[in-house]
């Protein structure tokens, strides 16, 4: 009993650090704008008086309709575009078809309103697409945009993992064509759908940057925004429309599961085997490559746009800019250099920070058997469903009256503040990676190192660690990337220009005319840092992979 309560002494003391932690800046700012929409602002009393207020104003009225519209578009459009390049790329032999779904994926890497400008010199009423049409064609298209990335690497991943033998007994029983698809590889393909399609729901609602930076307030996201900014604190609208962001955000997720429950996806081998991808004849390579083509070009148009506008000097009311210069670039490096050193430090400390936190949780939840340890994974999980705008409120409501002893200021206002948001808010990401490699180490490697005398301690650290270090540094890297250019929180969170990271300064940029160009440049360098991250993940664990097989 004394061996097992020393084994236990260590696990439960890190598994309360970690609750304490979680729920310090988690749970607690949280239920403070949940606490705070349903208080009487006067009285302090609980009441209903602030949501019958919303429900019954105009504007929050089409606010929340706006939201809800934009959002589910953008899953229909995402689908629209996502469901023809996903299937043609993993169920058709043509040259290209790698090339083809990396260049697809590469948008996950520049978040919406880096490139919402760009959008908008494009395909807005007078943007380059439009000024064309309406020269050789005399009309105009009111184009809508929408996300695709998302829906596209859950979609191809569930596509490559499809038991093809499956197909092939359907071709042999007579099916073929739409009803192929429609019956076998689109319902086997359905959870990879339906979590694409409910992520991009959830990130189209709660999305802060993309209206502000083309100036549309009458969504959610922006008055939440607005409302605290303008008003303080203390209005309760702001949170009201808080608690809303989190209740859809849910509801996207707790439907995707509705969506899957009961159901059976299951094959019974790995995706590769059976039916080899098919070779197209020459008029479906044709008709092929036109879809995917277009689908890329539009996927692709706000990292084009981003290039041009960055070296372009007067873009306005024509198809290209009037000239080009380097000058965008001299003028944000001479004077944007705080916002990417910033950047570097937030990203890589709040990726350092979830790394740690998800080995700890992983090793946790599938190494001990602690009681409650489950709720570590689920508490941590939960993060992904808080909108970054809700989190950076409850951080201004809970911290703000907290001083930082030495510094004498609000913990609200201190740099730091932004690093633990930004860890917060990409905990999730971190934590399936550590927990995917957890899992797949075998427990008695461990239980080996124990016989040959090794404590718990050496073991976790000789063994454990070095093995999971492969998903560990995916973790860090896809934490680093997406806080790198996060925008939500840490605009409701910077307190001087001196501590804004890079998101910030794009954001700062984009809202004058002049600024648009050193704007686009900061954006090109967003989009550079976070490729070079994604691609040094991709060797580093191809690296690890091929050292564990030999």
């Amino acid at each position: 009993m004394r061996i097992l309560s020393s084994r236990l002494i260590g696990p439960a003391s890190i598994a309360l650090m970690l609750g304490m932690f979680l729920i310090a800046f988690l749970v607690i700012p949280v239920v403070k704008v949940i606490f705070v929409a349903f208080q009487d602002p006067n009285t302090a009393e609980f009441t209903l008086i602030n949501f019958s207020d919303f429900f019954h104003t105009s504007l929050f009225q089409e606010s929340f309709l706006n939201s809800f519209y934009v959002a589910a578009m953008s899953v229909v459009l995402a689908s629209v575009i996502s469901l023809p390049l996903a299937y043609f790329t993993t169920r058709f032999n043509f040259g290209g078809a790698t090339l083809i779904q990396t260049l697809g994926v590469i948008p996950l890497i520049m978040p919406p309103f880096v490139g919402a400008v760009a959008m908008m010199l494009l395909f807005g009423e007078n943007g380059s697409v439009n000024l064309l049409f309406d020269e050789w064609f005399g009309f105009t298209i009111p184009f809508m945009e929408g996300l695709n990335a998302f829906i596209l690497i859950n979609l191809s991943a569930a596509l490559n993992n499809i038991d093809r033998s499956m197909e092939e007994s359907a071709q042999n029983l007579g099916t073929s064509g739409i009803r192929l698809f429609r019956r076998i590889v689109f319902p086997l393909a359905m959870p990879g759908y339906v979590a694409g399609a409910s992520l991009v729901f959830l990130k189209v609602f709660d999305d802060l940057g993309t209206p502000l930076l083309l100036n549309v307030n009458k969504m959610l996201a922006p008055q939440a925004y607005l409302r605290i900014s303008s008003i303080g604190i203390s209005d309760p609208m702001g949170y009201v429309i808080s608690v809303i962001l989190v209740v859809f955000s849910l509801l996207s997720l707790w439907t995707s599961f509705l969506a899957l429950r009961g159901k059976e996806y299951a094959t019974v081998q790995k995706g590769g085997g059976g039916l080899m991808k098919r070779d197209l004849n020459s008029f479906e390579k044709v008709g092929c490559y036109a879809v995917v083509i277009v689908i890329l070009l539009l996927v692709l148009s706000p990292h084009f746009g981003l290039a041009i506008l960055s070296f372009g000097t007067v873009w306005s009311f024509s198809v290209l800019p009037d000239s080009y210069t380097l000058q965008h670039y001299y003028q944000m490096f001479s004077n944007s250099m705080q916002f990417i050193n910033n950047t570097m430090i937030y990203a890589g400390l709040a990726a350092l920070i979830d790394v740690i936190l998800g080995t700890a949780i992983a090793y946790l939840v599938w190494r001990t058997n602690l009681f409650g340890r489950k709720w570590l994974d689920y508490i941590a999980m939960g993060a992904v469903a808080i909108p970054g705008v809700v989190l950076g409120i409850g951080y201004l409501r809970t911290f703000y009256e907290f001083n930082v002893p030495i510094l004498d200021k609000p913990l609200a206002s201190w740099w730091v503040i932004i690093v633990v948001a930004l860890a917060i808010r990409r905990l999730p990401y971190a934590l399936r990676a550590c927990v995917a490699a957890m899992q797949q180490i075998s427990i008695m490697l461990e239980e080996a190192a124990e016989n040959l005398g090794a404590n718990k301690r050496r073991t976790v650290t000789r063994i454990v660690v070095p093995l999971m270090s492969g998903g560990i540094a995916a973790g860090f890297i896809t934490s680093f990337a997406t806080a790198s250019v996060e925008l939500s929180a840490t605009l409701m969170l910077v307190s001087t220009e001196s501590d804004a990271p890079l998101a910030y300064g794009i954001y700062e940029f984009m809202q004058s005319a002049s600024g648009r160009g050193p704007g686009a440049a900061l954006g090109i360098v967003a989009v550079v840092i976070v490729g070079a991250a994604t691609y040094a993940s991709h060797i580093f664990v191809k690296s690890k992979n091929a050292e564990l097989v030999t």
